[in-house]
């Protein structure tokens, strides 16, 4: 295995995207996600090693995942290749996407929403909830929408 696929902390592309993940979290939020002090680099793995999990997907039609930390991973059970390949709505059940979807929508809107809970469900079929979920939009450096970025530290398996 590379190096990036081993330690995707690593890479320029996504130490610009925690810092973005991080600024964008607090734009909306009022709050810092990780309250530490370092490099770019530094930042970028204590969020990839955070003991929460933080996701976010791009633009797209069918956004897909481009970003999520060792917990995400971890609870979702797949590896990064895998992720930075998964449409979003793919974790969400069937019955769920129309639910979330309502809930992305609202977002776009509004900048962000926490409070949220829904049940998700990993690569392997295991399903669980999700509880107080803040889900915001990503800024990118001109302040345009690059994506939208979740966080929460709650759930349970069902």
């Amino acid at each position: 295995m590379t190096e990036n696929i081993l330690y995707p902390w690593k890479q320029e592309t996504i130490i610009r995207h925690t810092q973005r993940l991080l600024w964008s979290y607090k734009y909306w939020t009022g709050k810092t996600l990780l309250d530490i002090d370092g490099t770019p680099k530094f930042i970028a793995q204590a969020l990839w090693e955070a003991p929460f999990i933080v996701v976010s997907h791009g633009m797209e039609e069918n956004p897909i995942f481009n970003y999520g930390n060792q917990q995400a991973l971890d609870l979702w059970e797949m590896s990064w290749e895998e992720l930075t390949h998964t449409p979003s709505r793919q974790t969400a059940e069937l019955p769920e996407r129309e639910d979330r979807q309502l809930l992305l929508t609202q977002v776009k809107t509004q900048g962000y929403i926490s409070g949220y809970r829904g049940i998700r469900i990993s690569s392997t079929g295991k399903r669980f909830w999700i509880s107080d979920v803040t889900v915001w939009n990503l800024l990118d450096e001109n302040q345009q929408q690059c994506g939208q970025a979740a966080t929460y530290q709650q759930w349970e398996y069902i």
